[in-house]
């Protein structure tokens, strides 16, 4: 585990997860307006992953505890509804997978979608981020930590199987063209 012992280290990490994170929200979004074209889904498993990056990094680092344990208000947060849909329609038959979502409790698959997925993982992005954008580094670093541990880990690690299955599956499973015998 990282050992943050001054507001400087705590800060650098805020600063690169932010990094991040306006990165997955600015790629999402242009992907919910069919900017990614045919190269949507691949698009989409490079932003899932760099995200998941920062991710790890809040995982491997010490556990972000609050001045006075408590995350102060920011007010609601935006509505990402016209992402999702966006993600949905440009999806089209991809949108929905089957997951088992904690291999260690579920002992059944679930029926998910991508679309619900990469915007769940961006709402609790954007909460962060206000934190951050509102000169709260350490609020910003608690809520990202928090829900990366309880919820948009999980969503983000489940959408990067979803996306890699559909990116190996289209570049492995090319068809042999018959060899010629002279």
């Amino acid at each position: 585990m990282s050992n943050f012992n001054t507001p400087d280290d705590w800060n650098a990490l805020a600063e690169r997860v932010a990094r991040h994170v306006r990165n997955y929200l600015s790629g999402l979004e242009a992907m919910s307006r069919g900017e990614g074209g045919r190269q949507t889904v691949p698009l989409l498993l490079l932003e899932v992953s760099q995200v998941i990056l920062a991710g790890a990094q809040l995982g491997a680092s010490a556990d972000v505890i609050l001045p006075d344990n408590w995350e102060p208000e920011i007010g609601e947060d935006p509505d990402l509804d016209t992402v999702r849909q966006g993600l949905a329609e440009h999806l089209g038959g991809l949108d929905e997978y089957v997951e088992v979502f904690d291999p260690y409790k579920d002992t059944e698959p679930t029926a998910y979608r991508l679309s619900d997925d990469l915007v769940d993982v961006a709402s609790d992005l954007v909460h962060g981020l206000r934190h951050y954008e509102k000169a709260r580094p350490l609020e910003a670093l608690w809520w990202w930590q928090y829900s990366y541990f309880n919820h948009w880990g999980n969503h983000a690690g489940a959408a990067l199987r979803a996306l890699h299955a559909v990116v190996a599956g289209a570049r492995l499973d090319v068809v042999t063209e018959p060899v010629a015998m002279s």
